[in-house]
């Protein structure tokens, strides 16, 4: 399983035409592997407990995924930027309480993100290039925080 995954990691940084380094192979394979929509510091501390790794490799590595699209930032209200392995179409909503981000797997979201490009773009005329749905509200957990404050 976990070979698998490298050489898929290996592949897929192939045909986004970069260089299929060891430490770009084990940031996209973690990503591939963690869907809890990490940090650069959540990444490096994971994997430098591993092997020794560089800060400034995974912050690199994670700009040169993001550039090829493979890789998608998100802002929780954290003020950190969490990374999300992004081949298997989804939109994430996030916790308004705590910051906590799911992801939203639904089969007429690629159709809904390109009906809304089109119209940004009849609209204002930029010419859209990429999109990320973000949907906002409280988590099941942060509800009953609150349900049991007002008891």
């Amino acid at each position: 399983m976990v070979e698998s995954s490298l050489k898929e990691a290996t592949n897929l940084l192939h045909r986004h035409h970069l260089k299929a380094t060891k430490p770009r192979i084990k940031i996209l394979h973690y990503l591939m592997t963690h869907h809890d929509h990490p940090t650069a510091a959540m990444i490096y501390d994971a994997l430098s407990n591993r092997q020794p790794t560089h800060r400034a490799t995974v912050y690199n590595t994670l700009n040169k995924l993001v550039t090829a699209g493979i890789v998608i930032e998100i802002r929780n209200g954290d003020e950190a930027i969490h990374y999300d392995y992004f081949i298997r179409p989804h939109f994430h909503i996030i916790c308004t309480k705590c910051g906590k981000i799911a992801d939203v797997f639904y089969s007429n979201s690629k159709k809904i993100e390109n009906k809304m490009r089109q119209e940004a773009k009849k609209q204002t005329g930029f010419i859209p290039s990429a999109s990320h749905l973000e949907i906002y509200g409280i988590c099941p957990a942060c509800q009953k925080v609150n349900i049991s404050k007002y008891r």
